[in-house]
């Protein structure tokens, strides 16, 4: 049996960004409405806010006062070209990376004769393009590395797996992480596609997979295959955090890969066999993009529904 939680928080509804934009408050709660109505769990749990300190391990004060200063007390306020603030928006971004945070201590705390311990959080604003300095594509801060350098300075993990299947390259984790031996990356992403980035990888520690206009479901196991679960096998992770972007799929209006539910549930297997492997079950996940709102439920499902299986 696995002991599967799902983190959460209001504020990640109340952050918006004006009207038509594509990373919506309703993305978020399409999720909730496919988890609740899979009986996959019977509750979400309220995610925390990230520390001051925890922030601190990947973001320079410098951004993190911008950020504070920028943020709005009506209205909105642009970091970016693509990405703007409302009054709620420093609250969802807290909830968010707390939520990754507290996912991953609560994973790596489980008791290793027990069963596996595995989480997802449903949060925006999303994390993977969020640079240490600077915000972009959308995201604020970058939640998965700010959960991976809580992992292993608090938790006492030696080595994370960080994997992201969004369409997007991860640039902003990129960024965060590389260099550091104790965390390796993988992303598989649309190329040449937004934020033109990913080739050649930055660092040792960072496995960069690029799929075509048009890829679908044969090329990303291939990719799966071939490159990434041979490396994964051999770094051994004792934790697997997932980039969860559900934008490749084919119904997807912002990008042209092709993938469907069949696709993100054998992604998932692939990663529960490596973190049984090596880490004892333990996976956290954290969504990222996915745009179309039926197929993102969908996706999102199927993704959970690997994640709770042995």
């Amino acid at each position: 049996m696995i002991d599967l939680r799902i983190l959460t928080h209001p504020s990640c509804e109340l952050h918006e960004m004006g009207a038509g934009h594509p990373e919506q408050p309703a993305r978020v709660r399409s999720v909730a409405q496919a988890i609740m109505g899979s009986g996959i769990v019977h509750t979400l749990e309220s995610a925390p806010q990230v520390s001051h300190a925890q922030l601190l391990r990947v973001h320079p004060q410098s951004y993190l006062d911008l950020i504070a200063q920028t943020s709005p007390s009506t209205g909105y306020a642009a970091l970016d070209a693509d990405t703007t603030m409302n009054p709620h928006s420093l609250k969802a971004a807290m909830h968010a990376a707390g939520a990754a945070v507290a996912a991953v201590a609560w994973v790596m705390a489980g008791d290793e004769a027990a069963n596996p311990r595995r989480a997802f959080c449903n949060i925006r604003p999303p994390g993977h393009h969020a640079l240490p300095a600077a915000s972009m594509g959308f995201c604020i801060f970058a939640n998965v590395a700010i959960a991976a350098k809580h992992a292993l300075a608090t938790c006492g993990a030696d080595r994370v797996a960080i994997v992201d299947f969004d369409v997007h390259h991860g640039n902003g984790t990129e960024a965060c992480v590389a260099d550091d031996p104790r965390i390796r990356l993988y992303s598989t992403f649309q190329h040449p596609y937004y934020p033109h980035s990913g080739i050649p990888s930055s660092a040792d520690n960072v496995v960069n997979v690029p799929l075509a206009w048009g890829s679908g479901g044969k090329d990303v196991r291939a990719a799966f295959v071939e490159t990434i679960l041979p490396d994964l096998n051999q770094f051994a992770p004792d934790l697997v955090i997932i980039s969860a972007g559900f934008d490749a799929h084919r119904d997807d209006p912002l990008a042209g890969l092709n993938f469907v539910d069949e696709d993100y549930s054998w992604m998932t297997q692939q990663l529960v066999a490596i973190a049984n492997t090596h880490a004892r079950g333990r996976i956290v996940s954290c969504l990222e993009g996915g745009y179309h709102l039926t197929a993102l439920a969908s996706s999102v499902t199927a993704h959970l529904q690997a994640l709770s299986t042995l």
